[in-house]
C-alpha cells in the first residue's frame, strides 16, 4: 500500500506550518505501507494540482491531506467537505474566493472515506487527544478535501481520501494566551497513529462521534 500525506506551507503571517513540519518528520513506513510526502501551497486550484500531478506521478491507494487549525486543541479527524470557497483571509497567493464553489459541476459535499472514529481511537489510545470534526472551514483546508474528492471520483476511481486538521504547535502559541497547542513530537505521533489506523481498518467503527453544536 502507498499513502500520499500532503501538508501545507505557512499562512496568515505565522512563520512555520505544523502541517508540513510534522508530515516532513512522519517514518517512511507506517504498518507497512509506503508513506509518500508532499508540500502543497496555501493556494486555491494550485493545491490541488499538486496533488494531482503527485497522484498521477505515485499513484496512492489512499491521500491523506493535513492542515492546521489554530485555536483546535486536539487533532481533528474532518468528517466532509463542502462545495464552497469562502475564504476569510487571501491564500498565499492573494486570491479570496467569496461564497464560489471549488467545482462548479460537483455535489453539495462529500464525505471522507477513511475510517475516521478507528482513526480518532487510535490517536487517542496512544495518549494524544482527537475528535471527530464536522467541519473543515471554507478555507484551503476544505478546498482541498472537497477537491481531492473530486479528482478521485472524476479521474482516479478506487482511490481513499481524506483530511485532518492539527492544533498549532508549541512554539506557534508563544504571544497568543489561552491558545492550545501541541508539541510536534506529539502531532507526530498522533499522525502516525491515525495512519496506522487507515492501514489496519477495513471498515469503521461504530461508536459516536458526534456534537450537539
Amino acid at each position: 500500500m502507498k499513502i500520499l500525506v500532503t501538508g501545507f506551507d505557512p499562512f496568515g503571517g505565522e512563520k512555520v506550518n505544523p502541517a508540513i513540519e510534522a508530515v516532513k518528520r512522519l517514518p517512511d513506513t507506517i504498518a507497512g505501507a509506503d508513506i509518500i510526502k508532499l508540500e502543497i501551497p496555501t493556494v486555491v486550484y494550485k493545491s490541488l494540482k499538486t496533488i494531482d500531478a503527485a497522484i498521477a506521478k505515485y499513484d496512492p491507494d489512499t491521500i491523506i491531506s493535513i492542515g492546521q487549525a489554530g485555536g483546535r486543541p486536539d487533532i481533528t479527524v474532518e468528517r466532509v467537505g463542502i462545495n464552497c470557497n469562502d475564504c476569510r483571509i487571501p491564500d498565499n497567493e492573494g486570491n479570496q474566493p467569496i461564497d464560489e464553489p471549488v467545482y462548479a459541476d460537483g455535489p453539495d459535499a462529500y464525505f471522507s472515506l477513511l475510517p475516521i472514529k478507528a482513526m480518532v481511537a487510535k490517536i487517542q489510545s496512544v495518549g494524544i487527544p482527537a475528535s471527530v470534526s464536522d467541519t473543515a472551514g471554507t478555507f484551503i483546508c476544505n478546498h482541498v478535501l472537497y477537491g481531492v474528492r473530486y479528482l478521485c471520483e472524476h479521474k482516479y476511481p478506487g482511490k481513499k481520501s481524506g483530511f485532518m486538521h492539527i492544533p498549532y504547535m508549541t512554539s506557534q502559541a508563544v504571544g497568543k494566551r489561552n491558545t492550545p497547542s501541541m508539541s510536534l513530537d506529539e502531532i507526530v505521533k498522533g499522525l502516525t497513529a491515525a495512519i496506522e489506523a487507515v492501514v489496519t481498518t477495513e471498515t469503521d467503527i461504530k461508536v459516536t462521534g458526534g456534537t450537539e453544536h
